[in-house]
């Protein structure tokens, strides 16, 4: 999730260099919203996470 999200990014930045400023901004959103997700799951993940039973 994370790595579309740093993809999307990357692909943001080149859009707004060539001047493609429409694809530049729905790349940056489409990255943030990706990103958040990862965040969602990764405290999900954290505080659900597997504890070890003895």
């Amino acid at each position: 999730m994370l790595n579309y999200a740093i993809s999307f990014f990357v692909i943001a930045i080149i859009a707004a260099v060539l001047g493609f400023s429409g694809i530049a901004g729905s790349a940056a959103s489409i990255a943030q919203i990706l990103f958040l997700v990862f965040l969602v799951l990764a405290v999900l993940s954290f505080l659900t996470g597997r504890r070890g039973v003895m």
